[in-house]
């Protein structure tokens, strides 16, 4: 093919990235993914070779475990790193010695964020990978991903360290933190403890997240803490101490995965705090419970489990039950009764979870065997109440009957009912009859569509 003498491509005959200065190639390299793809440059010419190691960015992804602590060794100083992850590879496999190895030559670069993540069964025989953290003098963040933290040598500190993240890892935690006199930022995610315990202790730690773990303990000392974010599962119970008294945001969820904790045929699912330093938003405490027929009649332990989660004050609390057509009423009430929900209570919501196969109670079932109706509750600070779900059978007309007495400065009430419910006009009457008792409180009722019934214009029976 011809081309006109006008239009040669002679551009294509010399070399003119070699004309650019470093700096200007180093800011090219530094958009490219990884430092594999950066180090593949020096095919296109003289000058790119080797120019990745002055990245001030680091991230290998990819590349061969064995081949990772030889580039390391590859890169000037200083200036400081300012970020080296090592994601190592799938199919790669690696001694305790040569991770601890690796690790040593990544902390004498100083990074400033250092990444370390290994596949789960990267270590000899599918193991996971053991290490002893060396010193990261200058380094103010750090995450390492399916590690077993063995132990910090001594005199080994991160002076600088504010944020640690450990993704799938177990091993000495207390001993890590007592190193980290920094630290602000601390995230568990997956975390595994020899001893189903979960420890933190930090005088200076602002912020603690803590991510899907199983513990029988829970012990936080962190005076500095002012915001707390914490998911975990108990099998039968668990012990908490929480010493955190400036903290501003809480989000605590306990999930049980036995029937270990009971009032009569309910036992415990769920419970949650929420906490936020927002206007308007009342801090909540949150129960799931469900009823299991074949439960045998333990000793009540909801109270006193409850009670260890109570690490912040609330106002509001929110019921959702599992009622699979049994009485409810006697579990309320005994919540109700629990002294730092009676004295702070100000709004209570109910919401009612049915079984898509409609079920009723048998006749003299143990679930209303208990004198709830005649019981005598204080709730002064109780001014707004919510039942969604409300299906109009007669124990929870009882439980309607009963707020205004125990709740003197009661103002509004809320129900929404089922469809079932919204059809029959007998049984709304019998709510507005009921709603007449309630004095000078705001009464509204919520049909299954949604619409707001108008209270003001009903009969009376």
């Amino acid at each position: 093919m011809e081309f006109r003498s006008g239009c040669r491509l002679g551009f294509l005959d010399s070399d003119h990235i070699s004309t650019l200065t470093d700096d200007l190639l180093l800011l090219i390299l530094a958009r490219l993914p990884c430092i594999k793809v950066a180090a593949c440059t020096s095919i296109l010419s003289r000058r790119w070779c080797g120019l990745w190691a002055h990245l001030r960015q680091i991230i290998f992804r990819e590349v061969v475990f064995d081949s990772i602590e030889p580039a390391l060794r590859q890169i000037s100083c200083p200036p400081a790193v300012s970020l080296l992850e090592i994601h190592a590879p799938e199919q790669d496999m690696a001694s305790t010695a040569q991770v601890n190895s690796l690790l040593s030559v990544a902390a004498e670069l100083e990074p400033k964020e250092f990444v370390a993540s290994f596949p789960s069964s990267f270590g000899l025989l599918g193991r996971s990978i053991i290490i002893d953290l060396p010193c990261f003098h200058r380094t103010t963040c750090i995450m390492l991903d399916h590690v077993y933290i063995r132990s910090v040598p001594v005199g080994v500190e991160f002076p600088m360290l504010e944020a640690l993240s450990l993704l799938h890892c177990n091993g000495n935690l207390d001993a890590l933190l007592s190193c980290c006199p920094r630290l602000c930022t601390l995230l568990l995610s997956g975390i595994l403890f020899e001893t189903c315990d979960l420890r933190v202790n930090s005088p200076s730690l602002q912020e603690l997240v803590v991510n899907s773990f199983s513990t029988e303990h829970v012990n936080i000392v962190a005076p500095m803490l002012k915001k707390l974010e914490i998911l975990f599962t108990v099998m039968l119970e668990v012990n908490i101490s929480v010493l955190a008294p400036i903290v501003e945001n809480v989000w605590w969820y306990c999930c049980y995965t036995e029937e270990s904790i009971v009032f009569g045929l309910w036992y415990l699912e769920l419970l949650g705090l929420q906490v936020e330093d927002t206007q308007g938003q009342l801090p909540l405490l949150h129960i799931r419970a469900s009823v299991d027929s074949s439960l045998f009649p333990y000793e009540p332990n909801f109270a006193q489990e409850i009670e260890k989660h109570m690490v912040v004050d609330f106002s509001l609390l929110e019921l959702d039950l599992k009622t699979d057509g049994h009485v409810f009423g006697a579990l309320v009430f005994y919540l109700l009764q629990i002294n730092q929900i009676s004295s702070s209570l100000q709004k209570l919501k109910i919401l009612l979870l049915r079984s898509v196969v409609k079920e009723e109670c048998p006749t003299d079932c143990p679930c209303d065997s208990t004198n709830w109706r005649s019981q005598a509750i204080s709730l002064t600070a109780l001014e707004e109440v919510q039942i969604n779900g409300f299906e109009g059978v007669d124990h929870e007309f009882d439980l309607l009957k009963q707020l205004p007495v125990f709740a003197p400065k009661l103002k509004k009430i809320i129900v929404k009912l089922t469809q079932e419910v919204s059809s029959s006009n007998t049984r709304r009457t019998k709510i507005y009859n009921v709603f007449e008792t309630y004095g000078s409180a705001e009464c509204f009722v919520y049909l299954s569509s949604g619409l707001i019934e108008d209270i003001q214009n009903q009969p009376s029976a």
